[in-house]
């Protein structure tokens, strides 16, 4: 594939010598199935401001060939993982990871810059089973569809006369909790299954830290998708990335939060919508008093008066809901 979605060269100036940073495939060596782990060992250790690419991988062997997908490196790699990795956590994503940091210790923060993501495949697909997505009641039965990605156009060839700008980003990217294994699924205080439409390249995401190394691990490859994610699947397809690791000692956060190159993202999970868009807001209202020195109550005001909330997803167990807030209102950098 040659698409790329990189980071515009006047925010970031890519080294020359990136093609040769370490490369992580997604060979079964180098995943962790349905689960992000403490005392994982890792498949790679970067000092903090390193970077890597990272190769991820996409869907079910069989429905893949019975859908017609071509035999890539993806469906390749998919057999080779379903036929030797007998261990799964109860998560359905196949990540890739974990990564260390150099540094990284608990109440610290994980900056990680997405510098590129290309696209693995020509393909990507959907599916929507019984019992899960929004309405289960009026779908209780499973569809599944394969979707043409059309690289030069930039666009997901969903139908006749449909075509959906194509906008890669990866569902879920974490870091290990405290101890033991918590479920892929929903996302949480380590970040995970977030599926936030809006960490496409150029974004840099702020992970709080909870065991040394911080573990991170990436997966859940997706080519588009809506606010929402309604029926449990965006267009998913695997991706690669280049990602930046720093350590931020000078940082502390509860929830992960992003940053674009035109919004500030924060972000709230909780198995109501009521509740995670409470723990957006109150994200929204931290950064604006920490980072921008405004009172508690003019930055509640101005969340209200200039930032937007969104419905990240509803179909992962802990729903997510997202504030953006446009740094455009502000003359000045945040302090």
């Amino acid at each position: 594939m040659k698409i790329a979605f990189v980071l515009p060269a006047a925010l970031c100036l890519l080294p020359a010598f990136l093609s040769a940073q370490p490369i992580i495939r997604a060979v079964p060596a180098n995943i962790q199935w349905g689960y992000y782990g403490a005392g994982v060992k890792p498949v790679l250790t970067v000092k903090s401001g390193e970077t890597a690419r990272i190769e991820t991988v996409s869907g079910i062997p069989e429905m893949l060939a019975r859908l017609g997908a071509e035999e890539d490196d993806n469906l390749r790699e998919l057999r080779e993982i379903y036929a030797e990795i007998k261990e799964h956590g109860p998560g359905p994503h196949i990540l890739t990871g974990p990564v260390a940091v150099e540094g990284a210790a608990p109440g610290d923060v994980l900056q990680v810059d997405i510098l590129e993501i290309r696209l693995r495949s020509t393909y990507g697909w959907k599916m929507f089973v019984p019992e899960l997505g929004m309405l289960p009641d009026e779908f209780p039965y499973e569809r599944t569809k394969l979707i043409r990605l059309d690289e030069r156009a930039g666009v997901a060839e969903f139908g006749p006369g449909i075509r959906i700008p194509l906008r890669p980003f990866f569902g879920s990217m974490g870091v290990a909790p405290p101890s033991g294994r918590v479920n892929s699924a929903p996302p949480g205080y380590y970040t995970g299954n977030m599926d936030n439409k809006y960490l496409t390249a150029g974004t840099t995401l702020y992970m709080p830290v909870h065991h040394p190394g911080a573990l991170f691990a990436v997966g859940d490859g997706h080519a588009a998708q809506g606010d929402g994610e309604v029926d449990l699947t965006a267009i998913e397809t695997p991706l690669s990335a280049l990602l930046r690791f720093t350590v931020r000692k000078d940082m502390k956060l509860r929830w992960p939060r992003a940053e674009t190159a035109t919004h500030v993202i924060t972000m709230g999970f909780h198995e109501t919508l009521d509740e995670a868009a409470r723990r957006a807001t109150k994200e929204m209202i931290e950064y604006l008093v920490t980072a921008r020195g405004l009172s508690r109550d003019d930055a509640y005001m101005l969340v209200s008066a200039a930032v937007d909330l969104h419905v990240t997803q509803v179909v992962d167990g802990s729903k997510g809901v997202h504030t953006m807030l446009p740094k455009s209102i502000f003359a000045t950098p945040p302090r």
